[in-house]
């Protein structure tokens, strides 16, 4: 596609999500994400086709992530004042941008160590009413995240006006040569209330492969966004509890655990 972005993959795949009470709730779909190296996200490269910090049909922008300075340093940041150890490469896991809009309900960053050892993954959250926050997900004591490990955060930033500002996350990753499985559950007080994952199998970025995203997924990302005001309001018609939008939190970075 463009010889300063070998690294580049897409991952073809679907994204699902269970709500288990008050009444069952549940939708799949289809979906592609990017997985790019953070060394080439603050660059500009591509085409018309796939841009990188640029326009184009499909591609990436820097600001739709981070504080609105280097991404590296931003990371880098985080990794620090956590305490986490991971001085080898980092790859972002997200949607992408397609026909200039984007909209990323959570984007995931893998922080390995030099040996290649996943010592922390970052998951960048935005709401639809233009916040974001960071969960931080680190095992104590400095030891690598171990393939299908569970890591937990407690709840700590409004997404959704179903759902309380409470409780905690459950994540488990899988990332192969092949494919990629990210899992994300959340309970409350009375226990698991949404079941969700997003998986994709790895294809390299190419004009073939642009073509099929955009003749397999037309509007892909607005979608994103319809979807989820959708299935908001089937949710408000089977009378699932309306909470309203909770209080902003302070801290920006959320600090998991194993």
């Amino acid at each position: 596609m463009h010889p300063r972005l070998p690294d580049w993959r897409f991952a073809f795949g679907e994204i699902r999500h269970a709500r288990v009470r008050p009444v069952r709730h549940a939708f799949r779909y289809r979906a592609f994400f990017l997985r790019a190296p953070l060394d080439q996200l603050d660059a500009r490269a591509g085409s018309w086709l796939f841009g990188v910090n640029r326009a184009a049909l499909v591609g990436f922008r820097r600001e739709d992530h981070g504080d609105g300075g280097p991404l590296r340093d931003w990371v880098a940041g985080m990794l620090r004042e956590a305490g986490v150890v991971a001085d080898g490469r980092v790859w972002l896991h997200a949607l992408p941008r397609v026909l200039g809009y984007a909209f990323k309900p959570v984007s995931f960053w893998f922080c390995h160590r030099r040996d290649g050892a996943l010592m922390a993954v970052i998951a960048e959250v935005n709401n639809t009413f233009g916040g974001r926050h960071c969960y931080l997900l680190a095992n104590p004591g400095g030891t690598p995240i171990r393939a299908g490990a569970e890591l937990h955060a407690g709840k700590a930033f409004h997404v959704s006006p179903f759902c309380d500002v409470e409780g905690r996350y459950r994540f488990r990753f899988l990332t192969t040569a092949e494919r990629a499985v990210a899992r994300i559950d959340y309970e409350d007080r009375d226990g698991a209330l949404l079941l969700t994952s997003q998986s994709g199998r790895f294809a390299p970025v190419d004009p073939i492969r642009v073509a099929r995203a955009l003749l397999a997924y037309p509007l892909f990302t607005v979608g994103v966004i319809v979807r989820i005001h959708w299935h908001a309001l089937r949710l408000w018609a089977k009378r699932v509890p309306f909470r309203g939008k909770s209080p902003a939190t302070s801290a920006v970075v959320t600090r998991g655990t194993r």
